[in-house]
């Protein structure tokens, strides 16, 4: 079975994109990055997520950066903390975007 990690249906969430098996939204996980909050932080307070639905709704960002533009900085990454190499290190080639998903220079866990 294939998992679309970020879904979105007008009758859920008023319509707003959120993770798979969550009532998270896409724009929720970008306030908690820009606030700061590291993959392990995010995957700790919510534990139904999951490392590659994380990514993903980080790719989702960056595909729709017109919905999202504050959350992006001026060289077009991703504010706040995205995932280090070894984090990344299992992901599909799709979500190993760099400066999205993966911090460029990210100390490794």
């Amino acid at each position: 079975m294939t998992i679309k990690w970020v879904q979105q249906d007008p009758l859920v969430m008023n319509g707003e994109p959120f993770c798979y098996n969550s009532r998270l939204t896409v724009r929720q996980l970008l306030e908690e990055r820009s606030n700061g909050y590291d993959l392990t932080r995010i995957l700790t307070d919510h534990p139904e997520l999951r490392v590659v639905g994380v990514a993903a709704a980080f790719a989702y960002a960056a595909e729709h950066r017109d919905r999202y533009a504050e959350f992006f900085e001026a060289d077009g990454s991703l504010a706040g903390p995205g995932y280090s190499e070894d984090e990344a290190a299992g992901l599909p080639a799709q979500y190993r975007i760099p400066g999205v998903v993966v911090t460029a220079g990210a100390p490794a866990a």
